[in-house]
């Protein structure tokens, strides 16, 4: 068979993948339990970008940590007490904030609530958890 012959068969196979790389759509892929009211659900991804989705519950923490992606977050809902280094806001509704690399950064969640988390470089530690 010529390597460069595609059936119609294999042209929807590779529609359908890009499609799931390019859209993402409400509980089409389940919510990762990560513990101690926090939850998340990867969005969609390519090699460049990721977007996640992380639900919390009252009192729920984001615990203080670091990694080297630059991370944007949006309050989709809920309040938080924000800590980017030694700076520590509060987030409601609508708030954004952008994390560069290797900077401690964590959350409380004062009034139960979603993040809209954005990585660049791709979070490939949770590619990993949730497969």
């Amino acid at each position: 068979m010529n390597p460069l012959y595609i059936s119609r068969k294999n042209i929807v196979k590779i529609q359908v993948h890009m499609e799931n790389e390019v859209f993402h759509f409400e509980n089409s892929n389940g919510w990762e339990d990560l513990g101690k009211g926090v939850q998340r659900q990867i969005a969609v991804h390519n090699q460049v970008m990721m977007l996640t989705k992380v639900k919390f519950e009252e009192g729920a923490r984001g615990e203080l940590h670091q990694h080297p992606h630059t991370q944007i977050s949006y309050v989709k809902s809920g309040v938080f007490h924000y800590t980017i280094g030694n700076v520590v806001h509060v987030m409601k509704e609508g708030d954004s904030c952008i994390i560069s690399g290797n900077i401690v950064h964590g959350c409380e969640c004062i009034v139960a609530g979603e993040l809209i988390d954005s990585f660049n470089p791709p979070r490939e530690d949770f590619l990993l958890s949730s497969d």
